[in-house]
């Protein structure tokens, strides 16, 4: 019954033999990297594409923060209408958008609330 089902995961549409399979599953690397930057102080996270924050403006990369949890859930959604159904695809996209929309939270919180907790300390 075990190598059925293997069998079965194997042969699928989505299973490891196709790209439907492996794309998902290397970008689960993203949603841990983010995961183990939840521990970090919130001063230190640093946005996607930090390498290109000499060409853009600060607000353009929190923006860019927002595009990358919003493309999450956009690509979580395509994961469930498409046929085959991939779960892996969704759960994935579904992380990614989790985990930056908590990583975004607490940078904007930080940006903005230690602020104004700084300027109420100096009056």
């Amino acid at each position: 019954m075990g190598a059925s089902k293997l069998q079965a995961l194997w042969n699928h549409p989505a299973g490891p033999k196709t790209i439907h399979f492996w794309a998902p599953t290397f970008k689960w690397g993203l949603s841990i990297a983010n995961v183990a930057d939840f521990s970090k102080p919130p001063e230190t996270l640093s946005y996607p594409l930090q390498i290109v924050s000499v060409l853009l403006w600060r607000p353009l990369l929190r923006i860019w923060s927002a595009v990358v949890a919003c493309s999450g859930l956009i690509w979580s959604r395509y994961g469930m209408v498409i046929t085959p159904r991939n779960w892996n695809l969704f759960s994935v996209n579904l992380a990614m958008a989790g985990t930056g929309m908590y990583q975004l939270s607490r940078k904007i919180q930080h940006d903005y609330h230690s602020k104004t907790e700084a300027e109420i300390t100096n009056e």
